[in-house]
Order: C-alpha cells, then sequence, then structure tokens
C-alpha cells in the first residue's frame, strides 16, 4: 500500500501521524511510505532520517492527498485538507466528529474511508488509542491549570501545593477516567487537596482505592458537582462518552457562585467540552475569562509535549496500520470488531451510530459494509 503523512497544520500541533521509526516498520512489511518535507521537525525527526527508514520525502502535502492510498496523520484534518480528500482512500487520524458538523460534512462529500483512532476499541472495552493522549492531557491539565492560577496569568494566585503554614489549592477532578486519574496523580504529586467525582461506583472504588487518603471521592450528582466546583480553585473537566458531545456539566450560572481567579480546564474539548461556558482554543492564545473565571480549553494539549507524545501514539495506532495496509481496510475491520468500531465515515455514509445521532445523520452500521 501506498502510505502518506503530511505535516500537520493545525495551530501549534507538532506531532506527525508516523515516526521514523514507524515508517521504517510499514516499509519493512512491503509498504511504500511518502512523508511530507518538515513533517517530523516538531519532534525532532528530519527528512534524512525518514530517508535512512526508506521512506520517500515529498514537497508539500499535495501529492500525498492526490495518490496516497492511506492518510496518517494526527488531527483532524483542517478544511484546506478535507477538500483534498476523495474516494476510495483511507484517512487514519484522530476526528472527534461529533461536536464537528463542519468536518463530519466534509468527510461525507468525500466519499473517504474515515478510521478515528478515539472510537477504536479494545477487549475489555477501553478506548486504547485514545489512552495515551487521554494521560498526556490528564498530566498536562494540572501543569496548565496551575499556570493559569498565577496571578500574572489571571487567577486566584494560588500555588497547588500551597507552602508551611499555608492551605495548598482545591483541585476538583470530574471524571475518573484515565485522562482525571491521570490527573489526580499530578495534583496529589503535587501537594494539592484533591477530590474526584463520578457517577460510576466501580470507578470511584478504583480511584479511591488507589489514592487512599491522598485524594477525596465524591458522587458526581447536582449538589455534590455544585458544592465542589464552587469552592475549587481549579476545576479539570475530563468526562468522555465515546464519539459522542461531552455533557453540558458546568452550568454559566455555577460560574457565577465561584471564586474569582478560579480555573477550569476543560479536557474534553475535542468532543465539544463539559462546561457551557467553554469553547476551543490554541496554544497560542489558550485562555479566555468569562464571570471572572479563567477557562483553559486547548483542543490539542498533547502537541505541547510533541515528542512525548507522538512515539507514545505511534505504540498504539501502528499496529492497526500495519493490519490495514497488509489487508486492506475491509478484510482488517472484517476480522478485527475492535478496529471495525474506528469506521466512522465511509463513501458518504455515517459508520458511527452516536455521530449519526448527534448531527442527525442516517446511521450505516459498519457490518453491513463488510458482508
Amino acid at each position: 500500500m501506498l502510505i502518506g503523512s503530511p505535516k500537520e497544520i493545525k495551530n501549534h500541533e507538532y506531532r506527525v501521524g508516523l515516526t521514523p521509526e514507524s515508517a521504517k516498520e510499514l516499509v519493512m512489511q512491503g509498504n511504500e511510505v511518502w512523508i511530507e518535507t518538515q513533517a517530523g521537525c516538531g519532534i525532532d525527526a528530519t527528512d534524512e532520517q525518514y530517508i535512512a527508514a526508506g521512506a520517500r520525502i515529498v514537497d508539500g502535502p499535495d501529492p500525498i492527498f492526490a495518490e496516497c492510498e492511506m492518510v496518517v496523520k494526527v488531527k483532524e484534518p483542517q478544511a484546506v485538507e478535507r477538500k483534498k480528500l476523495r474516494e476510495g482512500q483511507i484517512l487514519y487520524t484522530y476526528l472527534h466528529l461529533a461536536p464537528d458538523p463542519e468536518q463530519t460534512r466534509d468527510l461525507v462529500d468525500s466519499g473517504v474511508t474515515a478510521i478515528a483512532y478515539e472510537t477504536v476499541t479494545g477487549p475489555r472495552g477501553q478506548l486504547p488509542l485514545l489512552k495515551p493522549m487521554s494521560q498526556v492531557a490528564g498530566r498536562m491539565s494540572v501543569q496548565a491549570g496551575a499556570t493559569a492560577l498565577e496571578k500574572a496569568h489571571g487567577g486566584r494566585g494560588v500555588l497547588l501545593g500551597g507552602v508551611p503554614g499555608v492551605m495548598p489549592g482545591k483541585v476538583v477532578v470530574i471524571g475518573g477516567g484515565v485522562v482525571g486519574f491521570n490527573a489526580a496523580q499530578m495534583a496529589v504529586g503535587l501537594g494539592a487537596d484533591v477530590t474526584i467525582l463520578d457517577r460510576d461506583p466501580e470507578v470511584l472504588e478504583k480511584v479511591g482505592t488507589h489514592f487512599e487518603a491522598r485524594a477525596a471521592t465524591r458522587f458526581s450528582n447536582a449538589a455534590n458537582l455544585y458544592d465542589a466546583v464552587t469552592t475549587a480553585d481549579l476545576v479539570i473537566g475530563a468526562v468522555l462518552i465515546p464519539g459522542a458531545a461531552a455533557p453540558k456539566l458546568v452550568s454559566r450560572e455555577m460560574l457565577k457562585d465561584m471564586q474569582k481567579g478560579a480555573v477550569l480546564v476543560d479536557v474534553a474539548i475535542d468532543q465539544g467540552g463539559c462546561f457551557e461556558t467553554s469553547k476551543p482554543t490554541t496554544h497560542a492564545d489558550p485562555t479566555y475569562v468569562v464571570d471572572d473565571v479563567v477557562h483553559y480549553c486547548v483542543a490539542n494539549m498533547p502537541g505541547a509535549v510533541a515528542r512525548t507524545s507522538t512515539y507514545a501514539l505511534n505504540n498504539v495506532t501502528l499496529p492497526h496500520a500495519l493490519r490495514i495496509a497488509r489487508l486492506g481496510w475491509k478484510a482488517a475491520l472484517a476480522t478485527d470488531p475492535h478496529l471495525a468500531e474506528g469506521l466512522n465515515v465511509h463513501k458518504g455514509q455515517v459508520t458511527y451510530e452516536a455521530v449519526a445521532s448527534e448531527l442527525g445523520y442516517d446511521y450505516r452500521p459498519v457490518s453491513e459494509l463488510l458482508v
């Protein structure tokens, strides 16, 4: 298969779809790999390293979109990239379609076969291609929140760990999944006063057992959520409904009762955000203020630590890329039901139920395409 990886063009996105090591694996399996020149510069991977791995360097993205059978990316294709996609081509990347009607419409119109990292499942229902970026984003959320809390950045001027004789900052983590767990780890490590909210008793038991007295757990009902959020210095939104838009858990009204200079970090912004006042921001301009509350809603947080993120991502995306290249998309999905869950759009049809329901498309089950 002819496989290409273009340079990412989203604002301050430094990751790349294929590392030189991944390119070499694909070449060793008999595939041809094209890499856009300088695509790996954000992770300190040079064109020469890709050439040594057996890949071909091409000028600009056009040859990749025009000729490659599979395009491997990191972030969702931007509008200018979507115009280059074509029927019969495989797009393998993060998509996050539910809160993005424009992208969904363009992918439907293109006829492309779009496989989304974030909806590929594992044998126990987990999301293994989303997990490493959730780990990165969860850990980064505390770093970002701690910086936003500094007075110079509009925050309350609170040091999360406190100092002897001064109380630590209060961190509330909404959601005890991968993002929430990693956020809590970082906040606990800094010495903050940490509370984790979730609605799943098993999740609460798991995080409670792990953190013991170092973090508190609370069932996430309306009363507990209001009490926790309005007394917090830093609130981290870490909720996820696979493939669907995130629920709006913190309302605009609640902001009025929060402490002036408190910080909201919305890690769920890729799926539309879990705070009513959330809107996507970039690393170039990461925060804004609503009702004296600082919002950090960067939609590609792991892009800031591109090298760590790219290698962590390739560890989990490469095996499926190899499988698709070896068997073709149809046979690869037919023989792996977990990979089949990743198919979101194919030849003008929406094939992921949560996306179809959210955006009003007719739903075409993947099973009907694999007969």
